[in-house]
């Protein structure tokens, strides 16, 4: 089976979900629904952020690499 390719990523789709939750006249903090849809969102948030680190480490400080040592 090939791989599915995501036309919008998963915490966008989330996030409308969320909305779309809220939206509703059911009490929000008692719903385990809508904590259910909260946690995974917030795990791709963290997911995401987590990664931009990585790749920014992972870069380094280029400028400074580059720059000539001067004695």
């Amino acid at each position: 089976m090939a791989k599915k390719t995501a036309t919008e990523s998963e915490e966008a789709r989330l996030k409308k979900k969320v909305l779309a939750k809220r939206a509703g006249p059911s009490n929000p903090e008692a719903d385990d629904a809508m904590r259910a849809l909260r946690k995974r969102l917030k795990r791709e948030q963290r997911k995401r952020r987590a990664l931009a680190l990585r790749k920014k480490h992972a870069a380094g400080n280029k400028s400074a690499a580059t720059a000539p040592a001067s004695a």
